[in-house]
């Protein structure tokens, strides 16, 4: 990976009048700003349509883009949406929402009703634009091995939540509660069905065009200003989710479409009961025997959006942890061998017939945190893919006492295929860290940042938030200068946001994945730093 530096800013956390950033106006002034301060990476974090939770990582699909991310500026600018209806939607927004917080349950029913508008409008455009309809048309047949399945599952579960709101019946997901024909994806039974909701399934497929269309744009957009963007793969797909119910047979299911068994991990320093996780588990036998064909038609449509893959949970490759179906904690799992080298292999061979590049290097960052045993750090290095460091796991006081300072994490141990992260969307802002430290921690990140122990004057100003902040901007400059090929700062840090503008807290639901930029970034007092950072440490 060439020498780099890139910010970590999801597209919902971007300001705007819309509740929710989009990949409208706002997305392309965020390009303007990256290129302002000679960043040349932007990653985000999944993009698909967000389901339990809100969760960017537990998406109704691993192929299609997220409808909230739509500019309905934009569609209103082209005349698929009329302005008295998008002056509404921004009136019940700015009376309803915390600007600093999206609200998902008032966006999803609020943007909803007016994609649905502009989508039967586009329809109805196209019975006289034939430019147009060839344009949809050609959408269609280009997505097809993902869209018309994920049409379909939308169509069926909304019409069945919304039965469900209105007659008071039990909720779930489509192998809890849709009909067995319906839920076991029976080919006549979905027909049917569609046949009888034409108009909803046609409104599906014209939001991913709305989506795509938009993406396009700005993804040239970001090419033509020298920008790459890194997007975020989940290793698992959502039981609740189009890819599930419509690949039954790539999945660990029983005969009525329920899990055998669930993703997650092990007990550890942070949860002494594991995480579970819920996913449904692959059939890495089963996918195998077509060379792993829905994983390779999942990498080339990343591909087409981003330039670069962050793999999440990358360990899972080579083994994963397998938790029994009814198990109440993580603890009963086991681990299972994964796909390892063989999928990999395969990837890089389907890869290499698009671009020879490929041969070379796979444009893939792996999050290979947690237990990293011998086998999976061979699996990484065999592949040449750079590790992860996250400067927040860096600090150890009982090295420093021991005057043993060996972790992997410290700036000092860094190596250069590597890319090192000032947090991830799991951690807390820095601010937040520093702010929940002990003093004796903070004396030893002053010492380790600055090289030299504390006196007098710092003992003074160690609690007030300047110093705080002074240690912060310290740490984000350490990243930059690591010998690490890429490094990255969420853009919470370089606001110096605590604990509220957190993204996400791991096993917890309420509060996570909202957080929003408020106010101008745009002059923000660490753009002349990053301008001369990105200059000093060659990352230009």
């Amino acid at each position: 990976m060439k020498r780099s530096s890139g910010i970590i800013l999801h597209p919902t956390s971007l300001p705007n009048d819309e509740g929710i950033g989009t990949i409208g106006k706002e997305a392309f002034a965020f390009i303007d700003w990256l290129k302002k301060t000679r960043t040349g990476v932007w990653q985000m974090l999944p993009i698909g349509p967000t389901g339990y939770g809100d969760s960017p990582y537990a998406s109704f699909s691993a192929f299609a883009g997220n409808p909230y991310l739509i500019s309905l500026q934009d569609l209103c600018e082209k005349g698929f949406l009329e302005k008295k209806d998008f002056d509404e939607y921004k009136k019940i927004v700015q009376e309803n929402t915390d600007p600093k917080r999206a609200d998902f349950g008032l966006i999803h029913y609020h943007k909803t009703k007016m994609l649905k508008k502009a989508a039967a409008f586009l329809l109805h455009k196209t019975e006289r634009d034939s430019s147009l309809k060839e344009e949809l048309e050609n959408f269609y047949q280009e997505e097809s091995f993902w869209l018309d399945g994920y049409a379909a599952f939308m169509t069926i579960k909304e019409d069945y939540e919304e039965r469900a709101n209105k007659e008071n019946l039990v909720q779930g997901i489509w192998n809890e509660v849709w009909p067995k024909e319906l839920a076991l994806n029976k080919e006549n039974a979905v027909k049917e069905f569609l046949n009888k909701h034409s108009e909803e399934y046609e409104a599906q497929k014209i939001i991913q065009f709305f989506f795509f269309s938009q993406w396009k744009k700005l993804k040239d957009y970001a090419e033509k200003n020298g920008i790459q963007l890194i997007g975020d793969i989940p290793i698992f797909a959502a039981m609740d989710s189009a890819d599930v119910w419509q690949n039954q047979s790539l999945f660990l299911l029983d005969e009525e479409a329920k899990p055998k068994a669930v993703a997650g991990v092990p007990p550890d320093f942070f949860s002494p009961t594991g995480q579970l996780w819920g996913n449904p588990l692959y059939d890495w036998a089963n996918m195998k025997k077509d060379g792993y064909l829905w994983w390779k038609a999942r990498i080339r449509q990343t591909l087409k959006l981003f330039d670069i893959i962050r793999l999440d949970h990358f360990r899972g490759f080579e083994a994963f942890w397998s938790i029994p179906q009814d198990a109440k904690t993580a603890q009963e799992g086991k681990w299972v061998k994964g796909p390892d080298h063989n999928f990999f292999e395969e990837i890089q061979k389907d890869l290499i017939s698009l671009d020879e590049k490929y041969r070379i290097e796979l444009p893939i960052l792996t999050e290979d945190l947690g237990i990293i045993t011998p086998e999976v750090a061979r699996l990484r290095d065999d592949f040449n893919f750079p590790t992860m460091k996250i400067l927040q796991f860096a600090f150890d006081l009982n090295e420093f006492k021991s005057e043993n300072m060996i972790n992997p994490y410290l700036p000092h141990n860094h190596k250069k295929n590597c890319a090192v992260y000032t947090g991830s969307h799991d951690n807390d802002t820095i601010m937040g860290c520093l702010e929940n430290s002990s003093d004796e921690m903070l004396k030893f990140i002053y010492t380790y940042l600055y090289g030299k122990k504390e006196d007098e004057r710092i003992c003074s100003i160690l609690n007030t938030y300047e110093f705080k902040k002074e240690l912060a901007s310290e740490i984000i400059r350490k990243a930059f200068s690591s010998v690490a090929d890429f490094a990255a700062v969420q853009m919470q840090d370089l606001l110096f946001l605590n604990s509220e503008a957190r993204m996400n807290e791991p096993s917890t639901v309420g509060r996570n994945w909202q957080w929003r930029v408020t106010g101008s970034y745009e002059n923000c007092e660490m753009t002349e730093k990053l301008q001369l950072w990105n200059v000093l440490y060659n990352r230009v």
